[in-house]
């Protein structure tokens, strides 16, 4: 089965990434699409992303990345994939997610929805408090893969 782990991606770090090797564990391919979410200011552009993950996960064989501009369901229509994954840290996740998991399913009734709970080791990180943790120069080196660490500090 193919799955689509989406999300913007700004930085990726390393909950997304003990998502995405777990997800690798139970589906035969893991497709990652970097979304540029037009409410958000990016740190990184859609091509720095896509040129970190695809450094972060390039150990992982069956996993590929990818970018657009159009929705999640959109693309995972257009490439004949029926199911999303989504990670979730807390109850405040579940009930955003849950809003966009139901008008996916409106869009693209064979979509599925899948939510995977964060390690616990995880559950804290997100890719804005990284950033803001890196913006006042705390270390956020056991949050994020080596190289997007390092493309933070020469960003910054």
């Amino acid at each position: 089965m193919k799955v689509l782990f989406t999300g913007s991606f700004d930085p990726i770090t390393l909950g997304h990434l003990d998502l995405i090797k777990r997800c690798s564990d139970k589906f035969d391919e893991v497709v990652i699409t970097i979304f540029n979410n037009k409410s958000k200011q990016h740190f990184f552009t859609s091509q720095e992303r896509f040129e970190l993950i695809k450094e972060a996960v390039s150990d992982i064989k069956n996993v590929t990345v990818d970018v657009t501009e159009d929705m999640a369901v959109n693309y995972a229509r257009q490439h004949n994939i029926q199911t999303i994954v989504r990670g979730l840290r807390a109850v405040s996740d579940y009930e955003y997610e849950l809003k966009i998991a139901s008008i996916n399913k409106h869009l693209y009734p064979e979509l599925e929805t899948i939510f995977m709970v964060a390690s616990s080791d995880y559950s804290f990180i997100s890719s804005s408090i990284v950033k803001e943790v890196a913006m006042y120069g705390g270390d956020i080196s056991d949050l994020v893969p080596k190289n997007v660490y390092v493309a933070i500090k020469n960003k910054l």
